[in-house]
């Protein structure tokens, strides 16, 4: 938990129960802290986990071309024109199209936490 966070959402995949919670702290258009709380498959929580790495001290408008890179790398299986880094350990998840949720659901739930007031 990040008690002083600017913003926070729950996050749930009702398809195979994995809910997230995640605490962001945005000031000035940048990431400057990040934290979840989980209960889910492996792969939501560490897609979770890889993401708060990732996003932590970047602005948000490169935190949505980062998702939307990761977002095609496990709908396609392939690596986009962005540089993920660790996240490209998650090409397989496309072979997996139901997976696709369960890495995906941190990455929406951060989106939905910064473009609402908590």
């Amino acid at each position: 938990v990040l008690p002083h966070a600017t913003h926070q959402q729950l996050g749930h995949n009702p398809l195979c129960g994995d809910k997230v919670m995640v605490y962001v702290v945005v000031r000035e258009e940048i990431i400057e802290e990040i934290r979840f709380a989980g209960d889910g498959c492996a792969i939501s929580i560490a897609s979770a986990s890889l993401m708060t790495e990732m996003v932590k001290g970047k602005k948000i408008t490169d935190v949505e071309k980062l998702f939307d890179g990761f977002h095609h790398l496990v709908t396609e299986g392939k690596e986009p024109q962005i540089d993920l880094g660790k996240l490209t350990i998650f090409s397989g998840v496309a072979e997996f199209p139901i997976r696709v949720k369960c890495a995906t659901l941190a990455w929406h739930t951060l989106k939905s936490a910064y473009t609402c007031r908590s």
